[in-house]
């Protein structure tokens, strides 16, 4: 597996996402991802999961040096003292000294302002709570603006990504800042097993729809994907997918897949107004 360097935070390209994971299920298959090779795990304190996430890495017996290991902050948690009292909590809940990257979950949903949510963001990181640190469902405006307000690099924006919906506009921007976009919902809510093209370029690869669709989006620069599964049969097959290379044309037509009506999230109060 290769890794995306974003502004200086070497994040492997594949993930494994635990949004909507009981603390059971984490405990069951995030101990198989490990094993498989799985290197950088996705948490946020609004899942509920951090101290199975913490629990499975610290009983992993892998080097925590090993592990990118992300977590985001809720918006009820962006006032200044409750931003570092989020993290600490995080970090007790997830068992280690710091976590490589934190994000804002999403840009709605509170009144503080962005300067002091940057604000708190650089002060964890200068205190070596966070290694990098990064925003998540940000437009480009957003993005520009949190490039401007803060001391660190901004090192990626998670966002949705998948065929059917074209980020362009803000993996261009991201690009213009040294960052990378981090994909969240790549099945397109099971979607994509389902598509036609997808299982024809699959066909030709030996590989599923699925399989493809990771790859598609790891294949292109500065793009990172979360897996998520809880099935370890899909697991294996998730991970299967730095063994075999889409062509420019079956990238291309991938991307034809994207359509004006393609995004799926889009909680009111949280979301921003999208980049058309």
């Amino acid at each position: 597996m290769h890794a995306v360097n974003s502004n200086g935070a070497n994040i492997p390209a594949l993930g494994f996402g635990t949004f909507r994971m009981s603390g059971a299920e984490v405990l069951r298959i995030l101990p198989e991802a490990l094993k498989i090779g799985f290197r950088h795990v996705d948490t946020a304190q609004a899942y509920g999961n951090e101290a199975e996430v913490g629990e499975v890495i610290h009983h992993s017996g892998i080097p925590r040096a090993d592990i990118f290991l992300t977590t985001k902050v809720w918006v009820d948690r962006y006032r200044h003292d409750d931003l570092i009292a989020s993290v600490d909590e995080s970090l007790r809940k997830l068992k280690t000294d710091h976590v490589d990257l934190l994000l804002l979950h999403w840009p709605g949903g509170s009144d503080v302002p962005m300067a002091e949510r940057i604000g708190a963001l650089n002060e964890v990181r200068k205190a070596g709570k966070v290694r990098h640190i990064g925003v998540s469902n940000f437009n480009t405006a957003q993005m520009e603006e949190a490039v401007s307000l803060s001391d660190a690099p901004i090192a990626t924006n998670q966002v949705e990504y998948h065929p059917y919906l074209d980020q362009t506009k803000v993996l261009q921007a991201a690009r213009g800042h040294g960052m990378s976009l981090t994909a969240y919902y790549a099945m397109a809510n099971g979607k994509v097993p389902s598509e036609q093209l997808l299982n024809d370029i699959g066909a030709r690869h030996g590989k599923t729809a699925a399989q493809v669709t990771l790859r598609w989006l790891v294949q292109q620069q500065d793009v990172i994907t979360l897996s998520k599964t809880a099935t370890e049969a899909r697991l294996k097959e998730n991970f299967a997918i730095f063994d075999f290379a889409l062509t420019r044309e079956e990238m291309a037509a991938i991307r034809g897949l994207a359509r004006p009506d393609g995004r799926i999230v889009n909680p009111g109060g949280l979301a921003p107004e999208w980049d058309a």
